[in-house]
Formats: C-alpha cells, structure tokens, sequence
C-alpha cells in the first residue's frame, strides 16, 4: 500500500479485525509498531509470554477480541499453555511474532530456536503463516479470521526485511522514571490451618451469587464442580499457573466480578502475574489462593509456601494494595465480604490443611466446559 507502512498497515487491519486488546512484549525489529499500537489499543505489556495466553484467553471468554505481539523466542515460552489451554479448549488466539534468527540476524543466540521454529509449531500443530515482505502484510487478516473463526491459535512469523525499508516515525524518547514512594507497612501472622480446601471452597461458593469464577487445575477445579457446579465456573484442566492470569482477562473484558480459586504451588510457579495483576488494577478482581504449603494434586509435596514464603506479602511486593489472611470459613467470608468493593483487586491468602477430598472427575470435555461458560458470561 503506497504511502503507508507496514506498521500502519498492522494497526489497520488490527482495527478492521475488531481487536480490543493487545498483549506485548518488545523486539528491537518491531520497535517503530509497538508506540503505534499501545496509541490505538489497550495494551498489557507482559513480563512473560505464558501471561499473555492466559490473560487473552481469560479476555476472549469475557468477549474481547485480543491478539498477542512478541518476539518469537517467546513462543518457546508459551509451547505448553498454547496446547493444553487454547488448543484443548478450542480458544483462539492469533499471535504476531518478530521472526529472530533467520534474516540478517547479529545475535547467535538467536538462531537455533529461529532456524528450528517452523518444525516445532509443526510438530505442535500450530498453525502458522510466513510474512517476508511489505506486500504480505495483509495476509494477516487471513491469520486472525482463521484464529477466531477455527477457534485455534494462529502464528504469523514476520520476518524483519519486512519493518527495515519503513518509513514510519521512529519511536519516541524513553520515559523517565515516575517519581513515587513505596511503603510495605503490613506484617502478617500464618496459623495452623484447621479446614481443608473442600471446606474452605464451600464457605467461598456460598457466598456466589453472579461472580464469574476460574478455579484452578486439578483437585480444587474438582472439589469446585462437587460443590456447586454452576455454567459461570471455568474449571482448568491444565496450564499450571495460568488461572490467576485467565482471571485477569476477564476482569478486564467483564465488568462484574470475578473470582480466581488460585493455589500456593500455581502462584509460586507464576508470581509475575501478581505484577500483570497490580498493573492493570481491574476492581472487580478477587483472587483467593488456597495455601496448603504443597502441590495438592501430585501428592501434597512441600512448596515454598509451607515454610518460608508468606503469599500475602509477596502480593503487597509486587504492587497489590488489598489483601487479607484467613484460616477458617468464617474468616474467608469476612474477608471476601469487607474486600470486595476494594477499589483495586484483592488477594486473600486462605490457609488450609493439605488433604484432598475424594471426588470424581468433571464428567465435562474441555471445550464444554468452555461453550457452556461463554454461554453463560457473554
């Protein structure tokens, strides 16, 4: 298209897409897109790839349209989230991704995941779509329709030749640092743990009214269904570490509340979505993180929570201003009650006994699950 970049190009078929959100993270060859991106977007500037399929998962089963833009070492990242979420759930998600190591590239550290990516999204089968030239950047709008209307997610590899002849303004100066003052002033005080997660999800569900909740992988997605199975309850089947990051998506998407059934193990494995969390500040956000100090589901081996790391100070440290400990039902009611109009999201760090309860399997497939939830949400 005469006169305009490809950059631009990008941005106008983003638009003629209906894309309402953009998860990022930078690449040098893709630094005059991404300013025209955050300008026309609301953008989530990830810390970690995984993050960004959560959190566009979480915005398309609220009703957003979001796309991810990265570098694409970061599919390296995101191989296991993008298999066991969007494609066993059937979520789409197309992804624009700065091809590194295979075009004029200064960094060896860059070429064998760049020389070998196209035989591992095959051998994953990712679909994906080769752009070398400024002339097939509308091939893009092919890769986002297939992505939403397949329900899969889709790569488009954008080589670099395509960004180096642009005539597009070059990004602005950086930012400088905002002056502000952090102040920790909270201490907190762990208890034995007297109930177990069943118990305490039973105090949680019955205080469910319209609140969209996404329970973790494993026994407490489980436990959950046996409770109060309900069409607004996504329940996770895999993708450890993600649920507090789908969570935030629908925040974002969703303007009533939702709820996040998290767990120590899954918060320790992801603690970079307390950033995302606390960035975004969505009012509307409730995660309770259900501290058994172990891997519940794998035969309660011992996770950093058991002993040493406090869940609700690590969520005050990475910028959460509301927060609560419990130890019985009747505290995580109080807590949940006397937090949930908090303007900003809340973390309530409910300590537990680590003991499952024994009950069957959700007699669900995961793409049930999903139809049945966006049914209900949207």
């Amino acid at each position: 298209m005469d006169g305009i970049s490809p950059e631009e190009q990008v941005v106008g078929i983003l638009k003629a897409n209906s894309i309402d959100l953009v998860a990022t993270l930078p690449c040098d060859r893709m630094k005059r897109l991404l300013p025209l991106v955050e300008t026309n977007f609301r953008t989530v500037q990830l810390t970690r790839e995984e993050n960004g399929v959560g959190i566009c998962a979480g915005h398309y089963l609220g009703g957003g349209r979001p796309v991810m833009v990265i570098q694409s070492t970061g599919l390296g990242n995101m191989f296991n989230a993008l298999l066991s979420l969007n494609a066993t759930y059937g979520i789409p998600l197309p992804i624009i991704a700065s091809w590194r190591g295979v075009y004029k590239e200064g960094i060896p550290a860059q070429l064998p995941l760049g020389l070998g990516l196209p035989g591992m999204l095959e051998a994953a089968n990712i679909k994906y779509t080769i752009i070398d030239s400024p002339s097939q950047v509308g091939m893009l709008d092919q890769v986002i329709t297939d992505a939403f209307e397949n329900q899969c997610p889709h790569v488009a590899l954008i080589q670099p030749s395509v960004w180096e002849m642009s005539c597009c303004a070059p990004p602005p100066p950086p930012k400088a640092i905002v002056p502000k003052t952090c102040r920790l002033d909270v201490s907190t005080r762990t208890r034995t743990p007297t109930i177990s997660r069943y118990q305490a999800i039973q105090s949680l569900a019955s205080l469910l009214d319209d609140e969209i909740v996404v329970s973790n992988i494993g026994v407490p997605s489980k436990e959950l269904y046996h409770i109060s199975d309900r069409p607004l309850n996504f329940y996770m089947l895999g993708s450890m570490g993600l649920v507090s990051a789908i969570g935030l998506g629908l925040a974002m998407a969703q303007h009533r509340h939702v709820v996040v059934i998290d767990g120590d193990g899954s918060l320790l494995m992801n603690p970079n979505v307390l950033t995302q969390i606390a960035v975004q500040n969505p009012p509307n956000l409730t995660v309770v993180a259900v501290n058994n100090g172990a891997y519940g589901s794998t035969g309660n081996q011992e996770t950093a929570a058991c002993a040493s790391t406090d869940l609700e100070l690590m969520a005050r440290g990475h910028g959460m201003q509301y927060s609560a400990k419990a130890h019985t039902g009747d505290e995580l009611v109080e807590a949940f009650q006397q937090l949930k109009e908090a303007p900003g999201p809340v973390l309530i760090d409910m300590v537990v006994r680590p003991v499952n309860e024994l009950v069957d399997d959700i007699p669900m497939s995961p793409v049930e699950i999903k139809d049945r939830f966006v049914e209900a949400v949207v």
